[in-house]
């Protein structure tokens, strides 16, 4: 019965339609015999408001042009790292293997399926092992300079770096900085010119177009392309995390692998994936080019990165936090302790406190404030407002050097 209602009723409205439209047509012929025979014009259609378009539409971009130009400044990196020793059969639930005499039923045992006789190997070196790995990078400068992430060269014996020609060259760690996940590494290219590229002078926004290229699961020169999703991202790699969001897919082997812009720029460093399965699911992080060019300005100069230190454990202020101490908006960082010996706890900054400023600009959380303080020269003075027993005042405080 459903049906067959369902059928009457489309049957009945095409009849409906088709009336209606006779008559309409009808009617449009008398007015435009009337238009042409007194001379009127029809109506104006209504007055309606101006659509929300852009001036220029936006076209489909084709990325061909870019990644043509920057492509040949994207290596492939290899590394043969050191692993952790192992000890052989101690190693069972990482447990040390017992004395055991000759004549003990165990010892001839291990002595078949372990290492030699196990008194002798208790207490000797480990066997040593070596660990294989590859990542992604790119060159920054002409004479050989190139960045990737620190987790791809950690502990690194040997780096060779493919180029995307095919050529290979053997490589060596300058510096790396663990905190934020970059390392810089030179190429001993005895007198060869690199194929470079430059860092973005401006921030990208969140919808710009960006390209990655890298060496996901080693297959090499790779090119995928998003758009920007999300900004200063915190997934607790570290404290000074401000990662950009991507959704360009990236996956294993994209690690140190360049992101650009539009201008063939810079805009990112790949690092990381959110992933449940492993694979790419659409969420990607870089490390921003301003981060970037200043850790990598560092590690070329020194070999290391040298960040200001206040000497506070700090905390977020919540609404909770807000009302209770009288602040009028959720705003700075709130002191849980100042560490002792340190240049806060010498200016007088106490538990409680909530800093708001530093030389007057403002510090909009805790995470502001770490990374506001780590980009402070070391032995600087600057001003910090804080806000304590409901009143706001200054304090002058000297930056220390945060130790490596």
């Amino acid at each position: 019965m459903p049906v067959t209602m369902r059928v009457i009723r489309t049957n009945e409205t095409r009849r409906a339609r088709l009336r209606a439209g006779l008559l309409a047509a009808a009617a449009l012929a008398a007015v435009a015999g009337a238009g042409a025979v007194g001379g009127g014009m029809l109506p104006p259609p209504p007055a309606q408001a101006d659509p929300l378009t852009l001036e220029r539409p936006l076209v489909m971009p084709s990325f061909a042009d870019v990644v043509e130009r920057v492509r040949p400044a994207v290596v492939s990196v290899r590394v043969r790292a050191q692993a952790v020793a192992v000890r052989g059969p101690e190693g069972f639930g990482g447990r040390q293997l017992p004395d055991l005499a000759p004549g003990d039923p165990l010892y001839e045992f291990f002595r078949r399926f372990g290492e030699g006789d196990p008194r002798q190997r208790r207490g000797g070196p480990p066997p040593e092992r070596f660990a294989a790995s590859q990542g992604s990078g790119f060159f920054v400068s002409a004479d050989g300079f190139l960045v990737t992430n620190n987790h791809v060269v950690e502990d690194a014996i040997e780096v060779e770096v493919l180029m995307d020609d095919g050529r290979t060259f053997d490589a060596r760690v300058v510096g790396t900085d663990p905190r934020t996940d970059l390392a810089l590494v030179k190429v001993d290219g005895d007198g060869e010119v690199f194929p470079y590229v430059e860092f973005a002078p401006d921030r990208s926004r969140i919808g710009d177009w960006v390209v990655a290229i890298g060496n996901p699961f080693g297959l090499g020169g790779t090119v995928t392309a998003g758009i920007v999703s999300a900004e200063a991202r915190d997934i607790g790699a570290g404290p000074y995390d401000e990662f950009m969001q991507i959704d360009a897919p990236i996956n294993r082997g994209n690690s140190g692998g360049p992101t650009f812009n539009l201008a063939g720029q810079v805009v990112g460093v790949n690092t990381a994936i959110f992933s449940p399965s492993g694979g790419n699911v659409g969420i990607a992080f870089a490390i921003p080019a301003h981060v970037a060019q200043s850790v990598t300005t560092q590690l070329r100069a020194d070999g290391v990165v040298t960040r200001g230190f206040l000497g506070v454990q700090v905390q977020a202020v919540t609404p909770e936090i807000a009302e209770a101490i009288g602040l009028a908006r959720v705003r700075g960082a709130l002191i849980a302790q100042p560490q002792p010996n340190t240049p806060a706890a010498d200016a007088g900054l106490r538990s409680g406190d909530v800093i708001l400023a530093v030389d007057g600009e403002a510090i909009g959380d805790h995470r502001d404030l770490t990374r506001r303080i780590a980009g402070i020269a070391p032995g600087t003075r600057v001003a910090i407002t804080i806000f304590r027993k409901g009143r706001e005042s200054d304090l002058d405080v000297r930056i220390g050097r945060l130790g490596t």
